[in-house]
């Protein structure tokens, strides 16, 4: 059963593209960090070995994410292309725009 959830304006653009891709991990772009949301924000946490946390989303409902500093992408990025390359299949997209990141240069 899928958790409610306060749709705030960023989660309401996020959970739309989430809806036109629902098997990419996306990459949000929020001040200094790039987070990662629910089911993304579980799988980022054990691909990167990044923290998972919750924060209050609602009176009732909590959200997972994780997330990492903007300067860390390249850190970060190719990690997760080398993981959709060994088994995941995990599309990859970046950003408030969610352009999609070129895996070629990220090895």
């Amino acid at each position: 059963m899928a958790k409610k959830v306060v749709e705030t304006p960023l989660m309401k653009q996020y959970f739309e593209m989430k809806h036109k891709h629902p098997d990419a991990v996306l990459l949000f772009r929020v001040g200094d960090f790039y987070e990662t949301f629910c089911d993304d924000a579980i799988t980022a946490s054990e691909i990167l070995g990044i923290t998972l946390t919750r924060r209050a989303n609602g009176s009732v409902s909590s959200i997972e994410l994780a997330g990492f500093p903007h300067h860390a992408l390249d850190t970060y990025l190719p990690k997760l292309v080398r993981a959709d390359s060994a088994a995941t299949k995990l599309p990859i997209w970046a950003r408030s725009t969610f352009s999609a990141v070129d895996r070629s240069s990220a090895d």
